[in-house]
């Protein structure tokens, strides 16, 4: 069964992205300008509490 974690090897801030891009099956690039580009147009502020409130609700992936 897939579980969502934030990734300790693919990231770049928190590991959200680099996390969700490995649980939906696509390339974390792609997903981080996919993100950049929506916000922008959605006046940052809706993305951006998302993407922080994932920080602490995520957990981390670990090792074993």
């Amino acid at each position: 069964m897939k579980r969502l974690f934030r990734s300790r090897h693919d990231r770049k801030l928190s590991g959200v992205l680099g996390g969700l891009s490995n649980y939906i099956g696509i390339d974390a690039s792609l997903l981080r300008i996919l993100f950049v580009v929506l916000l922008i147009f959605t006046g940052f502020f809706p993305l951006a509490l998302i993407y922080i409130v994932s920080i602490f609700l995520i957990p981390e992936e670990t090792d074993y």
